[in-house]
């Protein structure tokens, strides 16, 4: 009995070609992306064109300075843009016909003179009592009661600059950290600074970031070096001399139209032409400025600040708070405020300078002086309370970490200082430990009948 024999047909030889071919471009498809994003420096699948941006490093420092060191981990994707950047040469050509254009007429005057402080140490209700200002004619208080000490050769170079992105070291408390991302015409048009003290440059001398025989005019990279010398015009305390530049920048820098603040912290991730433009111009406004990562209401900021020991006078704090409330600080909740929060994240601040920018700048560094450096504090109230109304561009956490990096804070010391130098530092350390023995007391303790804060406790917890 015959057997059937079944016979299978293969495809055409053709069609096993083709197939051949598809999976072989798969692969090498395959391999070309992993490579790419792999060796990528942003990790991103063309983020960046190659042609815009420089992408040479601006500066290599030397191994033992630790540039990358104590990273903090962000656990946003950065290839995921929660903000849209125009395309780099379209935002050059705008920033600069803004830039050449002639500047309006600057009301905003100053008062001059001498005084006992760089900012004039004024009282509480001189202060408040400049807030509303309706008449241009008024001179208000704006620091440099006494003078900034910085040679004749930089005032001259910061005077011509019209867009500057600052930053300062002060104590040696952070590393120099250049800039990513800029366009091959950026440094022909933005100026950076860093501010910084005696013993960071001593520390830059000591990891030959800087060379001792070079001239005055240090320059790291991108970045200009502003040496502040030590002297009795400024404060004891390195973190309210950093205050100066933060805050007083449009002083500075008085032909400047635009500023961006760099806490030293960061590492600035976006062209800064990019960033002014989308966070500035396109929404038209004074200044821009990242939402806290964790806190909304001042109140939270200020028992914080205390808790983690971020400024050890306890009693100062509540008194700062009771001052605010008094005057009619109010939670964010209980306001209808085009505001999605009150404490800010003011490790990134961008600025187009003119009356209602520098006021606000002006009447934040009088608070800082006040009381203490920690900005976030008085941020919600000086917002507020002033006229005419700063136009502010709160933007989310995501925007942050997308545009820069943060990194932790030096915790290697060098050092570089004299001995009066180290007995005066361990004065104030021994000050400091005193303070921080203070216990800060919760809401629940507070004597609510007799606090101004009734209202805005009250209001947060119920």
């Amino acid at each position: 009995m015959g057997k059937f024999i079944t016979t299978r047909l293969s495809p055409p030889l053709y069609a096993r070609s083709k197939l051949l071919c598809f999976s072989l471009l798969y692969l090498f498809s395959t391999i070309f992306l992993f490579l790419y994003v792999s060796l990528s420096r942003n990790q991103c699948i063309f983020r960046y064109s190659p042609f815009d941006p420089i992408q040479a490093k601006l500066f290599s420092y030397p191994s033992s300075y630790g540039e990358h060191k104590y990273a903090l981990p962000t656990h946003r994707s950065s290839c995921s843009s929660p903000i849209f950047f125009s395309d780099y040469w379209t935002v050059l050509k705008e920033i600069q016909s803004i830039l050449s254009g002639s500047s309006p007429k600057e009301n905003l005057r100053y008062i001059n003179g001498e005084s006992e402080s760089f900012g004039g140490n004024f009282s509480t209700q001189k202060r408040f009592s400049y807030f509303n200002h309706s008449n241009i004619d008024v001179e208000v208080p704006c620091g440099f009661f006494r003078d900034f000490p910085v040679s004749n050769s930089d005032r001259v170079e910061m005077e011509k600059c019209g867009l500057v992105v600052a930053s300062a070291i002060f104590n040696d408390h952070d590393k120099i950290r250049q800039p990513v991302g800029l366009g091959v015409k950026t440094l022909e048009t933005v100026c950076f600074y860093m501010f910084i003290d005696d013993k960071t440059l001593n520390s830059l001398f000591h990891h030959n970031v800087i060379l001792k025989n070079n001239p005055s005019d240090y320059r790291v990279g991108a970045w200009r070096i502003i040496k502040i010398s030590k002297s009795e015009n400024l404060y004891l305390n390195p973190a309210m001399n950093g205050v100066i530049p933060k805050y007083l920048i449009h002083r500075l820098f008085p032909n400047s139209k635009f500023s961006i603040w760099v806490d030293a912290k960061i590492q600035l991730m976006i062209d800064p032409l990019l960033l002014i433009h989308s966070m500035l111009v396109v929404p038209e406004v004074d200044m821009a400025i990242s939402k806290h990562p964790f806190f909304v209401n001042t109140m939270e900021e200020a028992m914080a600040t205390a808790r983690w020991k971020k400024w050890g006078d306890v009693d100062g704090l509540r008194i700062q708070m009771e001052t605010y409330c008094e005057h009619g600080l109010k939670p964010w909740s209980s306001r209808k405020l085009p505001y999605p929060t009150d404490v800010p994240d003011t490790a990134l601040i961008l600025r187009r300078h003119g009356i209602r920018s520098n006021l606000f700048s002006c009447f934040m560094f009088n608070e800082l002086e006040a009381f203490n450096p920690r900005d976030q504090l008085a941020f919600a109230f000086v917002r507020d309370h002033i006229n005419p109304k700063v136009k502010m561009n709160m933007f989310e956490v995501e925007v942050f970490e997308q545009v820069v990096v943060e990194y932790r804070h030096n915790l290697k010391k060098i050092e570089t200082s004299t001995y009066e130098e180290q007995e005066e530092e361990q004065k104030q350390e021994s000050l400091r430990t005193i303070q921080k023995r203070r216990k800060w007391l919760d809401h629940e303790s507070w004597s609510l009948n007799r606090s101004s804060c009734k209202n805005y406790l009250t209001d947060m917890w119920g």
